[in-house]
């Protein structure tokens, strides 16, 4: 037998507390952790000092040692008798990370809950967040023996957010047997309220439309939903849409909201329940580390996080832990660049360099890379990021990684930001388009991007070029002022770098490609002089340490929690404060919908009131059973007069304009989002000087997709098809246009219209019946529209023309976009189908 007694220690053995102290003591560590950074031990003392409260937020900049310090405190809960102790990251992939790091170190750090080291309370479990939320989590969706948990640290917390947020969503996709048969539970009162709707999604399988379940029918058919979902409830694969999902959100799917497309049907709560993991509600300790929670709102509308549950922020004294990053921003010093030229030079650059590319969609990678061969895959990515780290192999494209992945160093000397990050959910996409303001979701998306622009620097000596491009995204951190929520050391990084911008445009107003990408030079060949002064700038910068939360989160996650306990009535309180202090109209209108919701609970007549007065405030939102009235639209306006209200209304400088109405123009194409269509068509109208409205959204899709006044009682009647893809436009396609303009005639007595089909192509079906006078906007055309508006504001953005109605009504007549001359320019007529005839 192992003499076993002989190792046993016969005095108990103190361990020592503090983090630092702890680190010192590690008797295995690899050389490079001899000493720790100064950042770090600024970190583990704030927070030794203050570590009792339950939650603590610890903020520390990307490449600073985040992992290391976060080992350090658990290791520290463990030994203080707050066991056990977890670890939790956005993936797998950096679940083996910190596991790595923690080999390094000479700690012990486990991946499974059973390991007796762990239950032991002895070693450090690491899981992803999707392990620890999700409907039959073993920390706390068991009925008996869940996991406990003592101290739990979340880093990188605003990915691992996000994912919490779509485990509590149930999504059914079409080719389920469930989708059919919830469809067939809501389809009568459905089509009784909005016919066209239900046509467009269900039988015409428009993949481009999308419908909010009026919450009264989702209210009256709950029950017989839970019953549906329940029969689904088990561990077959397929059904796995359910089973993980369903015992997140059954205690209140009674005020669920309900999307439904063609793809899929998506339930979703107005707040997340994170009470249901009760290993994590009932940690000891709970801390938050990020490297860019600018917000901490996310903190609120997912964790719940009360105002003063989150007044321990822990940072280090200054924000300077953190790589040299020069920003270039090519767009925004010459409107004229196109993407084109930003790839040819990027690519050049990736002859030297190893270059990353971050994109939101793999069809915006194809871009970058048509071979496919440059695109990083899910089962690829780990030796990728290998090969990067260890030699030149040029240019690398990610999908939709915006989070997870270091590259120090010569692994990423040149990153490329490429357009806006996707919307997490099709409920997300449905509040941006009957809210374009929402700054909740904004927030999110420049989070994103700060995390994607981290990606290449990853420590205080790391140095790296970011490039940022794309219309949308220069919109939204222009226009939107998303460069207000980027964290302090981004921010000063990004105004240093925009004073390069700015004497550069002293010397050359409007600088080509090459100059504005000699810029990156300063950073790519290491200048002293740029170093210097950008060490010197970050000096001086000192990290937020009171939260920062918009008010609007706070009242939606107010009124949900009183909502999630039946407690109707309050849940409304908390939202008329924030009602009666929003100015913006499409957000006013937008929470007035979801206090008309929770009145429903209580007083159904009074919901459909708030409910109209919430279309009219914001016509995005639901229609109240009993309809509203259509209001007319005219225009007796000059054009130029409006053409300049508008500018007025946008409230920008004529450079930023000029992005803004790119940015516009980019989403006018045939792709399957027709909604950012109609939207983008609707903002054109009014550049253009007409009253532009979108009736299908104001008539429960009795009237057209966009309607265009265009003066002397003369209409546009538009319906947007950017999503078909046959080649010819079908039967259904004309009896829509002609439904449109029935409604048109009947709400428009003695006007003249005319009805615009926009469609790949211009041969319809020969057994159609187009309406009379029927024009055709086909992609070659209107890329030849969209050619003209941008001639059109590249001049009326010139000092000599810029809002001086004279000049503005020579421009619209110069570039052919007065009035019915655009009918005549830029859409054709219609063929038909002769082959079919023969």
């Amino acid at each position: 037998m192992i003499n076993l007694l002989s190792k046993l220690s016969g005095t108990a053995r103190s361990k020592p507390i503090e983090p630092r102290e702890i680190f010192m003591s590690l008797p295995s560590k690899d050389k490079r952790y001899e000493y720790p950074r100064d950042v770090q031990s600024e970190v583990w003392k704030k927070w030794f000092d203050k570590r009792d409260p339950k939650n603590v937020i610890i903020k520390m900049n990307t490449g600073s040692g985040k992992t290391v310090v976060g080992l350090m405190i658990l290791k520290s809960c463990l030994h203080d008798g707050k066991g056990p102790a977890v670890y939790v990251v956005p993936d797998r992939y950096l679940v083996a990370q910190v596991c790595d790091e923690a080999k390094k170190l000479g700690i012990m750090a486990v991946t499974d809950k059973n390991d007796y080291h762990y239950t032991e309370k002895e070693a450090i479990l690491v899981i992803p967040i999707h392990t620890l939320v999700n409907g039959r989590s073993y920390f706390g969706l068991r009925k008996l023996s869940n996991y406990p948990i003592g101290s739990i640290l979340i880093d990188d917390v605003h990915a691992c957010l996000d994912t919490i947020t779509s485990q509590f969503s149930l999504r059914v996709p079409s080719s389920h047997k469930l989708y059919d048969e919830l469809i067939d539970l809501f389809a009568d009162s459905w089509k009784e309220y909005n016919y066209n709707s239900y046509m467009n999604i269900i039988e015409l399988k428009d993949p481009q439309k999308d419908a909010l379940l009026p919450f009264w029918v989702w209210k009256e058919k709950e029950n017989d939903v839970y019953r549906l979902l329940k029969l689904y409830d088990n561990n077959n694969k397929e059904d796995h849409c359910v089973f993980f999902s369903l015992p997140l959100i059954q205690k209140c799917l009674h005020f669920c909201s309900c999307i439904i497309t063609a793809r899929s049907i998506e339930i979703t709560p107005k707040g997340i329940p994170i009470s249901m993991i009760s290993s994590f509600e009932n940690a000891e300790r709970r801390i938050f580390m990020s490297a860019t929670l600018a917000d901490d709102g996310v903190l609120v509308s997912t964790i719940g996080l009360k105002e003063d549950e989150m007044q321990t922020i822990i940072t280090p004294d200054k924000a300077n832990d953190i790589g040299d990053r020069l920003i270039l921003f090519p767009k925004h010093l010459n409107s004229d660049i196109s993407d084109e030229s930003i790839k040819d030079k990027i690519i050049s650059y990736a002859e030297k360099y190893n270059v990353v590319v971050i994109v939101p969609s793999f069809e915006r990678g194809l871009f970058w890379d048509n071979t496919r061969q440059k695109i990083v895959q899910k089962n690829n990515i780990k030796d990728i990021v290998t090969s990067l780290k260890k030699t030149h192999i040029g240019l690398v494209v990610l999908v939709n990684r915006y989070d997870g992945i270091d590259l120090p160093d010569d692994a990423c000397r040149l990153l490329v930001i490429d357009g806006l990050p996707p919307l997490r959910s099709e409920y997300d996409k449905y509040v941006q388009d009957i809210n374009p303001n929402n700054k909740l979701l904004l927030q999110e998306q420049v989070q994103k991007i700060e995390q994607g622009m981290g990606r290449g620097v990853r420590s205080n000596s790391d140095s790296c070029c970011v490039v940022l491009m794309g219309n949308k995204l220069a919109d939204i951190l222009l226009r939107n002022n998303g460069v207000s929520f980027f964290s302090n050391t981004t921010r000063e990084q990004y105004n240093l770098s925009k004073e390069l911008w700015t004497l550069l445009k002293e010397e050359i107003p409007n600088p080509n490609i090459e100059d504005i990408f000699e810029l990156a030079d300063y950073s790519l060949k290491r200048e002293v002089e740029w170093i210097q002064k950008s060490k010197g700038r970050l000096s001086t910068v000192v990290y937020k340490t009171t939260p920062n939360v918009n008010k609007v989160t706070l009242a939606l996650r107010k009124s949900f929690e009183k909502a999630y306990i039946n407690e109707w009535d309050l849940a409304v309180d908390d939202l008329d404060e924030v009602i009666n202090q929003e100015d913006d109209e499409k957000t006013k209108g937008y929470l007035m919908q979801i206090k008309a919701e929770y009145t429903n609970f209580f007083d159904s007549s009074k919901a459909q009131q708030v409910l109209k007065a919430a279309h009219r405030l914001n016509a995005g939102t639901l229609i109240p059973i009993s309809g509203i009235q259509y209001d007319k639209i005219i225009n007796n306006r000059e054009q130029a007069k409006l053409v300049i209200a508008y500018l007025e209304k946008i409230d920008v400088d004529p450079n930023t304009f000029l992005i803004h109405i790119d940015s516009i123009l980019d989403t006018l194409v045939f792709s399957p989002d027709t909604q950012k269509f109609e939207s983008s068509l609707k903002d054109i109208g009014e550049l253009l000087g007409f009253i532009s409205t979108r009736p299908d959204q104001e008539t429960l899709g009795k009237g057209p997709d966009n309607l265009w006044a265009i003066g002397n009682d003369k209409y546009l009647v538009i319906e947007c098809k950017s999503g078909a893809t046959t080649d010819i436009i079908s039967k259904e396609y004309c009896n829509q246009l002609g439904g449109s303009v029935r409604w048109f005639d009947s709400e428009y007595n003695n006007c003249q219209c005319i009805p615009i089909m926009i469609h790949k192509t211009n041969i319809i079906h020969s057994l159609a019946t187009p309406p009379k006078n029927m024009r055709v906007i086909t992609p070659c055309v209107l890329k030849k529209f969209k050619d003209k508006i941008h001639s059109f504001v590249v001049a009326l953005a010139q000092s000599e023309n810029w809002k001086q109605e004279a000049r503005v009504t020579h421009l619209l007549k110069q570039y052919s976009l007065c009035g019915k001359s655009i009918v005549e320019k830029y859409t054709i007529e219609y063929n038909l189908d002769k082959h079919f005839n023969s």
